[in-house]
């Protein structure tokens, strides 16, 4: 996570603005919202490729540049944002209700996952 100032932090809708701002200004239009589905899904294999080549068992071409992680992950939020402008929807809301979701639904199932929190029994000695 960043070490930045709470106070310089870019909300969820102040970037949506962003985006919106920036498309109107540079880029005439938002791509059709189904373009725009499959930039997504290529900007999210090129976030799998880096963590392939970086954390699994691929490997880098010898004369590739290293791509920047951090830099994919923003082509994917850009995209995302540029969906949601385009759809409608307000991110902000939309966080924090799957947030509230995923923490009612979630409230004690991880800490009773012993692949999580270390416990030595095999799946199929559980209940179900």
């Amino acid at each position: 996570m960043s070490s930045r100032n709470s106070d310089s932090m870019l909300t969820i809708e102040a970037y949506q603005g962003k985006i919106d701002e920036w498309v109107r200004t540079h880029g005439v239009r938002y791509f059709s919202e189904l373009t725009n589905t499959a930039i997504l899904m290529e900007e999210v294999g090129e976030v799998a490729r880096v963590m392939a080549r970086t954390y699994g068992d691929q490997s880098f071409k010898q004369a590739a540049a290293r791509p920047d992680l951090a830099d994919e992950l923003a082509d994917v939020l850009f995209v995302v944002g540029c969906i949601a402008n385009q759809t409608g929807i307000d991110l902000t809301a939309a966080v924090e209700r799957n947030l509230a979701k995923k923490t009612e639904r979630d409230a004690e199932r991880h800490w009773n996952n012993p692949k999580l929190t270390g416990a030595n029994q095999h799946p199929d000695d559980q209940d179900s």
